[in-house]
């Protein structure tokens, strides 16, 4: 009888085991599952951005541009007073 309430027992912790098993699987998935969504997400939301934020480079880099062009021409004119090459007006 002591064989067959070791084996009940040994039984009844294994079934245990595998229900937890299972929740734990069950968990792990239902994680993974979440995280695919937040990446699917996250990636469309970047996909949605991405045209304005070109956009707002293109815009900075346009001023930026201009901003040089001014500067070096500022240079150019700079030169030209200091050695008497500048138009006279």
């Amino acid at each position: 009888m002591s064989s067959e309430k070791q084996n009940l027992k040994a039984g009844e912790s294994h079934g245990q085991c595998q229900e937890k098993a299972e929740e734990w699987m069950q968990s792990t998935k239902d994680t993974a599952n979440a995280a695919m969504d937040k990446t699917a997400d996250a990636t469309q939301s970047a996909k949605n951005a991405a045209p304005e934020n070109k956009e707002q480079a293109a815009g900075f880099l346009q001023q930026t541009g201009e901003q040089v062009k001014g500067m070096a021409q500022g240079a150019v004119d700079t030169v030209k007073c200091t050695l008497g090459v500048g138009d006279k007006k």
